[in-house]
């Protein structure tokens, strides 16, 4: 979920067309932290291996991947989020400038497929905007590069609408999977930034580790997929995340369940790569049984030992925590955040935190919704693993070190991205993109039905005064959080908060020159005549007393309402 440097003053979000004028204007960053004394690394490792439970540099010195998501070209918009606010240079000296050395970039293949991104401010990023995502993520490593970042790239999805339990889906099939990687690992093939590959996020459901069925076994395929990899890149580390169900039958988050991998391990036909990475969230992104243990939070250390930590406690293999987040608003997710830092201090294992973007439901981000101010209390607790640098300004690079296109893919462009423009339309707000929830069954909600805690959370943002509600607003209240408006259309959030348990709800409105609603998350919406009506769907559909969620619209309108009272009704 996000950020960071990214809380620069308005008067800054001009072009910064060359890299002097990004270093300039990074000194005043608002909100930045104090300045630090130690100079950012412009070296990068290059590429890296295993030893026991170390992941090694090519000298054989250990090194320690500390990574963040900027999560976005696995959505519909093809491209990683914010870029309608901040310039790629922006978020990239941000990054590096927290004390990160690595991106985790989601991607679908459905964008890798799609011949054009969106949402991306031309006046801010006009080299990115007519970008096919091939292109744009090529752009993104060669920059990274220049900031000290070398990159994990990461099959988030299959297609652009929503995770998969597994590896393959009706529509996206396993051969599809390994051939895009192959491609990936033959784009990159010379590019030494490019340091490893997560086969895919988050396997869960029916998913399982070695149970010998060529449908389900994530062992297995993570092994076929693995190998065609390095039959075309020996030199990528091959991440390999875990499954929600064990062979035990204990649960634990989607992709967090590695206890199984030591006596089966993913072996490989090249010796020395493979890393494996669970996921790890708090008790507001799900309430598992072990939040609310009597010596809660000192028994986490034997939860994680147990699902993945052994196998660096062991030196079975390295392990590097792929996820991990939270909103840290409550005492208890401070008690996790501040356990996990510390095992990840002791054992030195590599991590990525969820996210850069402020806009993930479930944990927010490192910088504000502004993308630029920074979350000082996360950046604080992150602190014992996490060392702020000066980031000097980088050459400007001219192109990315990038292997022969492969040929162009029949796939079809995901139907929600526009042509390229350079007017700076925003993002869409997707459904949350790491909600790693357990399930009682192989189904593919993609919330717990069990627990209501385990709906996403709004990003944090200044909380807008409610707008006035019906006789349904002890039930519910709505506020109106305006996002963004360009001259074809605007995207709008809803900020609700249930006073009681909410079964069904929706919320009309009046929004005169609206003519459709063309992406929602959290609900769905139709215009009729001069109205807009929203109903709550998936994830946001029912909430819990007290609850509070965010969930929004991108819509096609010659002006956007700036105001509008809202009539809500719930039951």
């Amino acid at each position: 979920m996000s950020g960071w440097l990214e809380r620069w003053s308005s008067a800054r979000r001009t072009v910064l067309r060359s890299a002097a004028a990004v270093a300039v204007a990074a000194l005043a960053v608002s909100g930045a932290v104090s300045a630090p004394s130690a100079t950012a690394a412009t070296a990068l490792p290059g590429w890296l291996s295993t030893r026991g439970a170390s992941i090694v540099t090519s000298a054989g010195t250990p090194y320690t991947i500390k990574a963040v998501a900027w999560f976005g070209m696995e959505t519909s918009n093809c491209a990683p989020h914010g870029l309608w606010s901040i310039s790629l240079d922006e978020g990239l000296r941000a990054i590096a400038g927290m004390g990160f050395n690595t991106i985790r970039l989601p991607f679908s293949n459905e964008c890798l497929a799609a011949s054009s991104s969106n949402s991306i401010n031309g006046a801010v990023n006009a080299d990115l905007v007519a970008l096919s995502p091939l292109k744009l993520m090529d752009t993104v490593i060669a920059r990274a590069k220049t900031y000290g970042l070398s990159v994990i790239l990461d099959r988030h999805r299959p297609d652009s609408a929503a995770q998969s339990e597994l590896w393959y889906t009706g529509a996206y099939s396993e051969k599809r999977w390994i051939d895009d990687w192959k491609m990936l690992a033959q784009r990159y093939r010379n590019e030494p930034a490019v340091i490893g590959v997560d086969l895919h996020n988050e396997p869960h459901g029916p998913a399982c580790w070695n149970c010998g069925d060529p449908a389900r076994d994530w062992r297995a395929a993570a092994t076929r997929a693995g190998n065609a990899v390095l039959s075309v890149n020996p030199n990528l580390l091959i991440i390999v995340e875990g499954v929600e169900r064990q062979n035990d039958g204990s649960s634990t988050w989607w992709g967090g369940g590695l206890r199984d991998a030591g006596a089966a391990p993913v072996t490989l036909s090249v010796k020395n790569r493979v890393v494996y990475s669970p996921h790890d969230y708090p008790a507001t992104v799900h309430q598992q049984s072990w939040f609310s243990a009597p010596n809660y939070p000192a028994n986490l250390e034997a939860v994680w030992d147990a699902n993945w930590g052994y196998l660096v406690r062991k030196n079975i293999a390295p392990v590097l925590l792929g996820e991990f987040g939270t909103k840290l608003e409550t005492a208890s997710d401070k008690a996790w955040m501040s356990t996990l830092v510390a095992y990840l201090a002791k054992t030195k294992i590599s991590y990525a935190y969820w996210s850069f973007n402020p806009n993930s439901g479930d944990t927010g981000g490192l910088v504000a919704d502004d993308w630029r101010t920074l979350q000082k209390a996360k950046l604080a607790a992150l602190q014992p693993i996490l060392t702020p640098v000066t980031v000097p300004a980088p050459r400007p690079t001219t192109s990315p070190t990038a292997s022969p296109k492969p040929s162009a893919s029949t796939s079809p462009k995901p139907t929600t991205t526009p042509k390229p423009t350079t007017t700076p339309k925003p993002t869409t707000t997707p459904k949350p993109t790491t909600s790693p929830r357990p399930t009682a069954s192989p189904s593919a909600s993609p919330k717990p039905s069990a627990s209501p805690t385990a709906s996403p959370k709004p990003s944090a943002t200044a909380s807008p005064k409610p707008s006035a509600s019906p006789s349904s607003a002890p039930r519910l209240s709505a506020a109106w959080v305006p996002q963004s408006a360009w001259g074809e259309g605007y995207v709008a959030e809803l900020a609700l908060t249930a006073g009681a348990s909410v079964k069904s709800w929706s919320v009309s409105f009046e929004a005169p020159g609206t003519t459709a609603v063309s992406n929602a998350w959290g609900m769905s919406c139709t215009v009729g005549g001069t109205t807009v009506t929203c109903t709550g769907s998936d994830w946001a559909a029912a909430l819990a007393p007290g609850q509070t969620v965010r969930v929004g619209f991108q819509a096609t309108a010659t002006k956007a309402p700036a105001a509008p009272a809202l009539r809500v009704s719930a039951s």
